[in-house]
């Protein structure tokens, strides 16, 4: 076994490796940029190197650095977690040169499982059903479109090297392929350091189910069930699931023996995912192999009860597999939520800045959380947008909803915006809780964005409820303090108005042992808790009933979170509330002469010059953040009359770009 291992990658996969080599008495080397120089995994890993400035193509994505940190420290394999150079066939030759173990699949096997266009050639010769597209590298973006009207519109066309929706579109047209085929082919550049090109047919209301493969250098292969990943966002998982609630045992069965025939076909020796579109009739097609850990693997791990990472470590060491596949159970039921650094409420772009809050919930009892930041840590514009990954387990599906639903309650983050309420409106909605949607699920039912409103709680007066509870105790405190006028003490109200939402919430309040009993209309809520001044998560019983929520006092306002819902109640007296009703509502800014930065991030393109005349739809500029290409483009016939900013810029949110006449 290995005395020591170095982790080329960084964040939360990072973490993960050197938990199960810390596990296994295995010492390891952590290999940063500058930009991580204070990260979580630089901090827990026995050794650090730095390997060069924030970019990734001057640090992670860097071989000969890679390589020099491993003889600096007398690294003797090297565990790539996914994304970076994870799936780069030369990497692994490299390293097998240099006497050096890769952690992964031998390079013959990531050069032709780890290019997309090889991998179908491949799989189709090894019997595995494909689906229909052209497998060679496409040149220009004219070629997509006349490839694509071969096919038959839709298709998809993604990076032949890509991986995490990097580098993939969907096109329904001529000029969503042209478009499509240039984004792709600049993000793949840049993510992958490869800009090869195939198109292949999307198939309609389909599901995204994978396979988890374990191959090891005797001759043994198997599989780990199915993961369902059919709830994602611009290709983006959000939702993982294990197992799936569309197969049955046979198509189970089927699948898994072709990911076997595959992986052995290709003499595969490690961890890898065969991922299958799957159709309504569950029939399904080879969609790519990704010869890497999975961001998803935790929840075949909570299913299996098989730690991934160190059936990886074993098979590179040379150690045979210790199971078969009738070994193999399935236990229970697992999810796994992405927790991304974006804002859901402003078209789910990337946030940036500092975690003034960083509060995962407890682990243990069927939660687990896999993250690489810590309170007070930094949230780059440099790398990707996952920050942690919530992971729960459960007897059923059911169970595993509910379990996961309250930790997202429990879940503290401050300083950046995350995806935390559209993760629950998600967890909530009917067609998830039924296990009825496909890939398109988010598209179909948020066809416009997401907001607020698309956030449902059963008893908003509840939260009115809580945050009265609040105020009374401020209230009770501030009658306690000293130096009081003598005879005039401050006389506390039984009778309050909570203006929450657009409506007025009447709350009348009585004492009870350890909390208060709060009436609005015909509904008691009697709540006990101990909850005091500062604490951000409200903890308690209502109605005999556990609850568990986020309160946070922000000057006459009381921010409550629950269940995805975020609500910013004002709590007063009968006679505040009603002068408040008199108050004119001030009107928000004009800002239509203008582009505003949604995001933080590098202003790539301006797509415009000054006195242009612009068509509504028309692009005026390019912001990159997190490694993904964000287009803006005119909402109305606009003419430029200035533009402010240069390409190259670093923008921050609202900064003005352009100005309209």
């Amino acid at each position: 076994m290995f005395k020591k291992i170095l982790i080329a990658n960084r964040g939360e996969i990072a973490c993960r490796v050197i938990k199960t080599a810390r596990k296994m008495g295995i010492a390891t080397v952590a290999v940063h940029s500058e930009a991580d120089t204070d990260a979580l995994f630089v901090e827990l890993a026995d050794e650090s190197v730095c390997i060069g400035p924030a970019a990734s193509k001057e640090s992670y994505l860097v071989i000969d650095k890679i390589i020099a940190a491993c003889k600096q420290t007398g690294a003797e394999a090297v565990h790539p977690g996914y994304g970076f150079l994870s799936e780069n066939a030369e990497f692994s030759r490299r390293l097998e040169e240099e006497g050096i173990t890769f952690i992964g699949p031998k390079h013959y096997s990531v050069g032709q499982m780890g290019d997309k266009i090889a991998s179908k050639k491949l799989a189709k010769d090894a019997g595995v059903n494909t689906i229909p597209g052209y497998a060679d590298a496409i040149d220009t973006a004219e070629q997509a479109v006349d490839i694509a009207k071969g096919i038959g519109y839709p298709v998809m066309i993604k990076a032949s090297a890509g991986g995490g929706g990097k580098g993939l579109r969907v096109a329904f047209n001529d000029k969503e392929c042209l478009e499509g085929f240039t984004s792709c082919r600049n993000e793949a550049k840049t993510a992958f350091g490869d800009d090869r090109i195939l198109i292949e047919k999307y198939v309609l209301e389909p599901r995204h189910i994978e396979i988890q493969v374990l191959g090891d250098a005797h001759g043994n292969t198997v599989y780990l069930h199915e993961r369902e990943c059919s709830i994602q966002r611009r290709h983006q998982k959000v939702i993982e699931e294990a197992p799936s609630p569309f197969l049955d045992p046979a198509t189970r069965k089927a699948m898994g023996e072709q990911a076997v025939a595959l992986a052995k076909a290709v003499d595969y020796q490690s961890a890898g995912t065969v991922e299958f579109v799957v159709g309504a009739d569950k029939s399904f097609y080879f969609l790519e192999m990704n010869t890497r850990l999975q961001v998803e693997h935790p929840v075949t791990e909570y299913i299996t009860g098989i730690d991934l990472v160190e059936q990886m470590i074993r098979v590179a060491a040379g150690e045979k597999l210790s199971f078969k596949q009738e070994d193999i159970k399935l236990n229970g039921w697992s999810m796994e939520c992405r927790i991304n650094a974006e804002d859901p409420f402003r078209g789910f772009l990337p946030s940036t800045g500092r975690l003034v809050k960083f509060q995962p919930p407890e682990e243990g009892d069927g939660v687990r959380v896999d993250t690489g930041v810590y309170e007070g840590g930094e949230i780059s514009m440099f790398y990707d947008s996952m920050i942690a990954k919530l992971i729960v387990h459960g007897k059923d599906r059911n169970e595993a909803i509910e379990r996961m639903r309250d930790a997202l309650n429990g879940f503290v983050i401050r300083g950046i915006s995350s995806n935390i309420p559209f993760q629950a409106a998600l967890l909530q909605h009917p067609r998830f809780c039924s296990g009825n949607f496909n890939t398109g699920f988010i598209a179909e039912e948020y066809p416009q964005g997401f907001d607020a409103s698309m956030v449902p709680h059963d008893d908003p007066a509840l939260l009115a409820a809580v945050a009265t509870f609040a105020r009374k105790r401020y209230i009770d405190r501030a009658v306690l303090i000293d130096g009081q006028l003598a005879g005039h003490g401050r006389k506390v109200a039984t009778e309050w108005v909570v203006v929450m939402g657009g409506k007025q919430y009447p709350m009348s309040i009585h004492v009870i042992e350890g909390g208060l009993s709060l009436k609005h209309a015909d509904t008691t809520y009697d709540i006990v808790s101990d909850w005091s001044f500062g604490d951000l998560l409200f903890k308690g019983t209502v109605n005999g009933k556990p609850v568990c929520l986020q309160i946070e006092r922000r000057g006459l306002r009381y921010y409550i979170s629950h269940f995805g819902l975020q609500v910013e109640p004002m709590v007063m007296t009968v006679h505040a509330a009603y002068l408040l009703s008199l108050m004119p509502e001030k009107q928000p800014p004009d800002l239509s002469k203008f582009l505003l930065s949604p995001m933080p991030g590098l202003l790539r393109e301006v797509s415009v010059v000054e006195g242009q005349e612009v068509k509504a739809g028309e692009k005026l500029a390019v912001i990159e953040a997190m490694k993904m290409e964000n287009v803006l483009k005119a909402d109305n016939d606009v003419t430029v009359k200035k533009i402010l900013v240069a390409p190259g810029a670093s923008l921050s949110v609202d900064e003005v770009i352009i100005e309209f006449v």
